[in-house]
């Protein structure tokens, strides 16, 4: 499992890795539990890194590019670090990447942090408000569990959970997924939101 420690740890490896095989500088976009990681918001552990977008080298994170696939340079770098530390061979993950081709939260770019953990490796881990909208919309598509767990730890404000709420249905405008989410915040007492849902 990756703690603050090992995250450091194989960020600046597969940074290493990077200027070893002499690969392009890559700056990724962080979201999930790394995120929460690095950020302090949430104290545990996870098992990948998540990745939202990749960056525009050079641009601060303000110009995002699609993540899926990752780069064959980065999964080969990934592929070694993995080896190198005992890491899940998919530890660098993609799988959040679908979000940008639907929109991300208004303001997203300006709220990312910034770690640089060397000449070849930027990384931009997306902000608490963003990670309140990220795991909404997890929540409810997954259903009680560690999103949930996330998302309460995160503690929204009314304006912040009801934001969110009003972003998620913009990827997902199902009568069935909305009446889910409405579910869900009377569940965890956010029930005065469902109405403008």
């Amino acid at each position: 499992m990756i703690d603050i420690n090992k995250l450091n740890e194989c960020l600046t490896l597969l940074n290493e890795r990077l200027k070893i095989d002499e690969a392009p500088p890559a700056e990724l976009v962080v979201c999930g539990g790394s995120a929460l990681i690095f950020t302090g918001v949430v104290a545990r552990t996870t098992k990948d890194v998540d990745i939202v977008a990749l960056a525009k080298p050079g641009t601060g994170g303000k110009e995002l590019l699609e993540a899926k696939p990752l780069p064959d340079y980065l999964q080969k770098a990934a592929a070694q670090v993995a080896s190198d530390l005992g890491l899940d061979a998919n530890w660098l993950n993609d799988g959040p990447a679908d979000l940008l081709k639907y929109g991300l939260p208004e303001g997203f770019k300006e709220r990312l942090q910034t770690k640089i953990y060397g000449q070849e490796l930027t990384v931009h881990y997306i902000s608490r408000v963003d990670q309140i909208h990220f795991k909404v919309y997890a929540s409810v598509d997954s259903g009680p569990g560690r999103h949930v767990d996330d998302l309460l730890a995160l503690k929204p404000t009314l304006a912040e959970m009801e934001s969110a709420a009003q972003w998620v249905v913009t990827h997902d405008p199902s009568d069935e997924f909305k009446e889910t989410l409405k579910q869900m915040l009377k569940s965890l007492k956010y029930e005065s939101i469902s109405d403008h849902i």
